[in-house]
C-alpha cells in the first residue's frame, strides 16, 4: 500500500491499469485498494500543482502564531476556528518558538494584513502574530518550480 501511495502522490493522474503495471497487480485489486483508501481518508483529495508565479496568483505568507492553549481542549480549538477561514490554505501544530504555522493566500501584502490584523489576531487564544511573506517559491511538494536557467541581466548591463 505504500508504495501505490508513492505513485499517487506523485502522480494523481496514473490510471488504476498503469499503478496494475507498475505494481505488478490486477487493476480491480489497485481499484479496491484507492477506494479503501479514499473510504478510511487515508487520501483526502487530488489536487494540481500550479506554478502560481506563471499565472501571478497573488501573495503567500507564513503566520506564526503563539497561542494560549484551552485546557479541554488544547490547541485544536484555535486550530479549528483558524482553519475556517477561506484565506487559511494550511495549519499546522508546531514545536519551537511558536505554536501555529498558518499559511495565507490574498490578493495582495494589503490583504494579508489586513487579514491577520482584523480577523487573525483578535482571536481569543491568540497571543501574537509574526507575517513572512513568500518572495519567491523555488520548491513545492517535492517539484522544483524554478528551473534557475533565468538570464542573469547584471552581466549585460555593464556590457551595453
Amino acid at each position: 500500500m505504500e508504495k501505490l501511495l508513492k505513485l499517487l502522490k506523485d502522480n494523481a493522474r496514473l490510471s488504476n491499469s498503469e499503478l496494475a503495471v507498475l505494481l505488478d497487480r490486477e487493476e480491480s485489486v489497485i481499484a479496491n485498494q484507492i477506494k479503501e483508501l479514499e473510504a478510511t481518508d487515508v487520501i483526502k483529495g487530488y489536487k494540481t500543482l500550479i506554478n502560481e508565479q506563471k499565472i501571478n496568483a497573488g501573495v503567500s505568507a507564513l503566520i506564526e502564531l503563539k497561542v494560549t492553549p484551552k485546557k479541554e481542549y488544547g490547541f485544536q480549538d484555535i486550530a479549528d476556528r483558524v482553519m475556517q477561514f477561506e484565506e487559511v490554505e494550511s495549519v499546522y501544530l508546531m514545536a519551537g518558538d511558536y505554536d501555529l504555522a498558518v499559511f495565507v493566500r490574498g490578493d495582495t501584502i494589503q490583504e494579508v494584513a489586513l487579514f491577520v490584523a482584523k480577523r487573525l489576531s483578535p482571536l481569543d487564544s491568540v497571543i501574537s502574530t509574526a507575517t513572512h511573506f513568500v518572495l519567491q517559491k523555488y520548491k513545492q511538494d517535492g517539484v522544483i518550480l524554478d528551473d534557475g536557467k533565468k538570464e542573469d541581466l547584471r552581466g549585460q548591463m555593464e556590457n551595453a
